[in-house]
C-alpha cells in the first residue's frame, strides 16, 4: 500500500497530458469541424506522420485519464490509512481545505468530458453514437438541460462546432483553473519519466488509433470503453436516473471520501459499491 501511495501516479497522468496538448495542437491545425469523420480520416496524408500524431493523441489522452483515475485512488487510500483526520496543506496555509477538495473532485467529471467529447470528435460510428446518446441525457435535466446541451453538445443544431471549442479551450481552461493550485505546488518534467514517455511514443508508432467506420450490418454500436456501463444502464434506468442522478451520487461520495478522512467509512462503502455497480454493468456491455 506504502509502494501504490508513493507512486507518482499524478505527476505520470500530468506527463501524458502534456504530450496529449501538444499533440492535439498539431492535430488541431488541420482539423475540420465542419467535416469530422473525412477530416479525421485524411489527417493521416495532410500531416506528415499523420497516423503517428493521431495515435500519441489517443493514447496519450487513454493514459491521463487511467493514470488519473489510479492517482484517485491512491489519494483515497492514503488518507484512508496513513494521514491523521483533518489538517493538510490548505489548512496549514490558510485555505479552506473543503473548498480545495471540491475543485479536485469537480474536476475529474471535467477531464471525462474532455476525452468523451474527443471520441465525438472523431465523427465515427462510436463518436456519433456517443454523442447522440449525451444530448438525449442532458436535456432530461429539469429546467437547465437545454441551456446545458446548448452550452456543452448542441451537435443537432450546430454539428460539432460547440464540441471542438469545448474540447480545445472550454473544457481545458475550466480543467486548468480547477486543479491550479493543486498543479502549481509540483514540478513534472519528461525527462523525470522517461520511460513512460518514451512508452507513449512507441505504442503509436506500433498501433493506429481506432475509428470505427459506419456499418448498416451493426444493431449494437459501443460507446467509449468508459462509457459502456452508463450505456447499459441506460438500458434498464430512465436517463435522468443513470446518466445524471448516478454519475453526480458518485462524485458526492468521492468529495465525502477525500474531505472526510479515514473516520468516514460510510461514504468509503458507500463509494465501493458505487463503483462495483458501475463495473458489473460495464462487464455486461463488454460481454453483450
Amino acid at each position: 500500500m506504502r509502494w501504490f501511495v508513493e507512486g507518482k501516479w499524478g505527476a505520470k497522468s500530468q506527463v501524458a497530458l502534456y504530450i496529449s496538448v501538444l499533440s492535439g495542437i498539431v492535430l488541431a491545425l488541420q482539423y475540420d469541424s465542419a467535416e469530422p469523420l473525412y477530416s479525421t480520416g485524411t489527417l493521416e496524408m495532410v500531416i506528415p506522420f499523420g497516423s503517428f500524431w493521431r495515435s500519441l493523441h489517443f493514447y496519450s489522452s487513454q493514459l491521463f485519464f487511467l493514470l488519473l483515475v489510479v492517482h484517485i485512488a491512491a489519494v483515497v487510500v492514503d488518507r484512508r490509512l496513513f494521514q491523521p483526520a483533518g489538517g493538510g496543506d490548505s489548512a496549514q496555509k490558510g485555505r479552506k481545505p473543503g473548498e480545495d477538495w471540491l475543485k479536485l473532485v469537480l474536476s475529474f467529471p471535467v477531464a471525462v468530458l474532455l476525452l468523451f467529447t474527443g471520441y465525438i470528435l472523431r465523427g465515427d460510428a462510436t463518436g456519433s453514437f456517443a454523442g447522440l446518446i449525451a444530448e438525449n441525457i442532458v436535456v432530461t435535466i429539469p429546467v437547465f438541460g437545454g441551456w446545458l446541451n446548448s452550452a456543452l453538445f448542441n451537435i443537432s443544431a450546430a454539428a460539432m462546432k460547440v464540441v471542438y471549442a469545448n474540447h480545445l479551450v472550454g473544457l481545458g481552461v475550466l480543467w486548468g483553473y480547477l486543479v491550479w493550485q493543486h498543479l502549481r505546488k509540483y514540478r513534472v518534467t519528461w525527462l523525470s519519466h522517461g520511460l513512460l514517455t518514451a512508452g507513449v511514443l512507441v505504442v503509436s508508432l506500433v498501433l493506429a488509433a481506432p475509428i470505427e467506420p459506419f456499418s448498416r450490418a451493426e444493431f449494437y454500436v459501443s460507446g467509449p470503453w468508459f462509457f459502456v456501463g452508463l450505456q447499459e444502464m441506460l438500458r434498464i434506468f430512465h436517463p435522468l436516473l443513470a446518466g445524471v442522478i448516478f454519475p453526480v451520487f458518485g462524485m458526492i461520495l468521492l468529495y465525502m471520501i477525500v474531505k472526510g478522512g479515514p473516520k468516514f467509512r460510510p461514504a468509503l462503502l458507500g463509494g465501493a459499491l458505487w463503483a462495483s455497480i458501475y463495473a458489473v454493468f460495464t462487464l455486461i456491455g463488454f460481454l453483450r
